[in-house]
């Protein structure tokens, strides 16, 4: 066994020393000063600063180094990278290497979810064993030893259950499912809610207001999801209902900064700056709501926070918009 994680940021960095102490983990960055940092300190403090990391875990900035050889691939790339360092590896991968990724966004133009780029990009890998890991998971919490758990999507299941016996401990318990489209739709979609979350607190709002967004923001999560093929049980699990109330609920989500930084009326382009990692949902809600046209899919919420994003919308009034919507069934 040896697995290879690409991508060194903090969720990246987390899933690779958990992996480390129970198989070989190479773990790719760009960055040579991140790859000697995890080397020599077992640290990476650029993206995960104040945590020790597995000491078995190896760093390379050679992509060829870390993939080689490699019985699991685990793409901690975002979203506007993850084509273009997954097809400088197409000779590297064997057509029935499980690949998961850890991406929650949507590739740009195409409306593709990560799996299917790496379908598209290896058309002659096995799509079965193609997947995703995605749940409740930020970072920090869990380098700290905090519970949490997560589910491995992939259609086959038993490829997912070789990766769960790595990955589970007792402090992170892992679950499976073979829902791919609807897990990994909601990690995109709930990057948009949690957003518009932070949009609300930066206003001042409480907890009334937060807990209204999120159970309407898990009703477009759904029904987008299941239009799109997603099984309607992965809306109320780790991947939908899980990582929705994590990320609208947490200042540690990056999403839910970019949001609460617009609430309080600073620019995008000043609070994208500030951040040293990428906030998937200012690229990704261009693709939810293009995806929602296309399913014919009623997503205020989100529609709101792209006129935000993209159209400097007054923050206020795009909340007074969607409070004032006409009356309807919550069932609608």
């Amino acid at each position: 066994m040896k697995y290879a994680v690409i991508g060194a940021g903090s969720w990246g960095t987390a899933v690779a020393s958990l992996a480390a102490p129970y198989a070989p983990t190479t773990i790719w960055a760009r960055r040579s000063d991140v790859v000697k940092n995890i080397n020599k300190k077992h640290r990476n403090k650029r993206y995960l600063k104040g945590f020790d990391l597995s000491p078995e875990l190896v760093a390379t900035d050679n992509l060829r180094a870390a993939v080689e050889g490699a019985t699991v691939v685990i793409m901690g790339v975002p979203s506007h990278g993850y084509r273009d360092v997954l097809s400088s590896m197409t000779d590297l991968i064997s057509p029935d290497t499980p690949i998961l990724s850890l991406s929650k966004g949507i590739e740009a133009g195409t409306l593709m979810r990560m799996t299917e780029v790496t379908i598209d990009v290896l058309p002659d890998h096995n799509p079965s064993v193609v997947g995703v890991l995605t749940g409740p998971n930020l970072a920090r919490e869990i380098m700290a030893g905090q519970p949490a758990a997560t589910v491995i999507a992939m259609e086959d299941q038993s490829a997912a259950a070789s990766i769960q016996q790595v990955f589970g401990t007792p402090r992170f318990r892992v679950y499976t499912n073979p829902d791919v489209i609807g897990s990994e739709s909601a990690g995109a979609v709930k990057n948009v809610m949690a957003m518009a979350a932070g949009m609300a607190s930066g206003q001042g709002y409480g907890d009334n207001t937060l807990a209204t967004l999120i159970t309407r923001a898990l009703a477009e999560m759904t029904r987008l999801g299941v239009a799109m093929g997603g099984d309607v049980r992965t809306f109320a699990g780790l991947a939908g209902l899980g990582d929705l109330i994590a990320t609208c609920n947490s200042s540690q989500s990056r999403n839910h900064q970019v949001g609460f930084g617009l609430g309080q009326g600073k620019k995008l382009d000043d609070i994208v700056e500030e951040m040293s990692m990428v906030a998937e949902g200012v690229k990704s809600t261009r693709g939810v709501l293009a995806l929602a046209q296309r399913h014919t899919v009623e997503m205020p919420i989100a529609e709101k926070v792209g006129s935000v994003l993209y159209e400097k919308a007054d923050v206020s009034q795009a909340l007074h918009e969607l409070m004032t919507r006409e009356a309807k069934s919550e069932y609608t």
